[in-house]
């Protein structure tokens, strides 16, 4: 299965790159399983993020989200405007 990942703020500074395509190995089908695998592949700084958010082809996600082949899934810590 192949995704598309986007970090955004300040993931995207931590991690040193604002996106990429992964082949997700067997067996990760939620977001959750996804940050996971992710961090085990070296991207530390998603297990510390504090209240992560997500999301699915631009639709706010949770954890347990289900992911399949071709998603978009993004990246952030909250943030605020103003």
């Amino acid at each position: 299965m192949s995704i598309k990942i986007l970090y955004f703020a300040g993931l995207k500074e931590a991690l040193g790159l604002p996106g990429e395509t992964v082949e997700l190995p067997v067996g990760i089908a939620t977001v959750g399983a996804l940050r996971d695998w992710l961090v085990e592949q070296g991207r530390d700084k998603l297990a510390t993020a504090k209240n992560l958010r997500c999301a699915i082809n631009q639709d706010m996600a949770k954890l347990d989200a289900t992911i399949k082949d071709g998603d978009e899934i993004a990246f952030f810590p909250p943030v605020t405007g103003g």
